[in-house]
């Protein structure tokens, strides 16, 4: 299962999303500006920026990562 944290208007997180996308990895998005349990959730990883992506067998990490996104498929 991966998990990005986004928010609206993020180019960071519109790469990786379509990343995932082209690549045909599901994954769920949770939106912090939507949702104060997913803005508390990348406080208690400890990131301050996004996207913030969660997958099983990988350590969580921020940003626009191909080389860790290339990993998923």
């Amino acid at each position: 299962m991966v998990t990005v944290y986004s928010k609206p208007n993020c180019t960071q997180c519109n790469f990786t999303k379509r990343f995932l996308n082209d690549k045909d990895i599901p994954y769920q998005e949770k939106d912090i500006t939507a949702s104060d349990e997913a803005l508390n959730e990348v406080r208690d990883l400890g990131f301050q920026s996004l996207p913030v992506v969660m997958a099983d067998g990988l350590e969580p990490f921020n940003g626009f990562r191909p080389d860790k996104l290339k990993q998923l498929v």
